[in-house]
């Protein structure tokens, strides 16, 4: 009977901390996309060039690698704001970019937003609903992400159209993918950091949303 009780015991304190991280994910989550589109927009009120992949990169892996050092302090917050601020400021140019490359960029801009959010609304629900564990599509979201990468710089380098749509429809399917496979963590308790649980949402956010209006705006073309 004992027995009993500290198994129950330890079920529920289980599922305490996961609905824990679970709920300070969705809350950092959704002030990071706040703070995001804020430099975004501060970026594209100010026309502000766009850095290029190397300023990008570097800025991107420099700030991931202290949110990462620092997940487990009140620091690790304030590097996720960085993080997001300073994608926010590289998406503020490409949206600039559509708007002015296109007589309907606005919709085109709005149609990858509202497209983003159902995706992800719906493939957490899904996660969250089912309870499935998918951490098996783990190894095959790591070797996609990385040929998609490399497949992405070939496409820059080598100017190929066709190469660079296929990327961001290869995006789209990772990144959905790793939305299930991060929310399915959080679930099982494979993840109990909420700051990178935050971190690796967002991200797969923001591709997808970069993703989904790289070929809206390929679809529609340029005027």
């Amino acid at each position: 009977m004992n027995q009993f009780n500290q198994t129950m015991a330890h079920s529920e304190a289980s599922i305490l901390a996961t609905n824990k991280v679970l709920k300070n994910t969705y809350i950092l989550l959704a002030m990071t996309l706040m703070f995001s589109a804020a430099t975004a927009a501060l970026s594209m009120s100010m026309n502000l060039p766009h850095p290029g992949m190397i300023i990008t990169l570097v800025g991107y892996i420099g700030l991931l690698w202290l949110t990462t050092k620092f997940r487990n302090s009140a620091i690790g917050i304030v590097c996720v704001f960085a993080l997001t601020g300073f994608m926010g400021m590289t998406l503020g140019p490409i949206l600039n970019m559509y708007l002015n490359a296109f007589s309907n960029g606005h919709e085109l801009i709005m149609t990858s937003l509202g497209g983003t959010g159902v995706i992800f609304l719906g493939l957490s629900a899904y996660a969250l609903t089912s309870k499935k564990d998918f951490s098996f599509i783990s190894g095959f979201l790591m070797v996609g992400i990385l040929v998609a990468f490399l497949a992405g710089i070939g496409a820059m380098v080598f100017s190929i159209p066709a190469l660079s749509l296929g990327v961001s429809a290869m995006f789209i399917m990772l990144m959905s993918g790793m939305i299930l496979y991060q929310t399915s963590a959080i679930i099982h308790g494979g993840e109990t950091n909420y700051i990178m649980a935050t971190v690796s949402l967002y991200i797969s956010l923001f591709n997808l949303f970069t993703s989904l209006l790289h070929i809206l705006g390929a679809m529609s073309g340029r005027d």
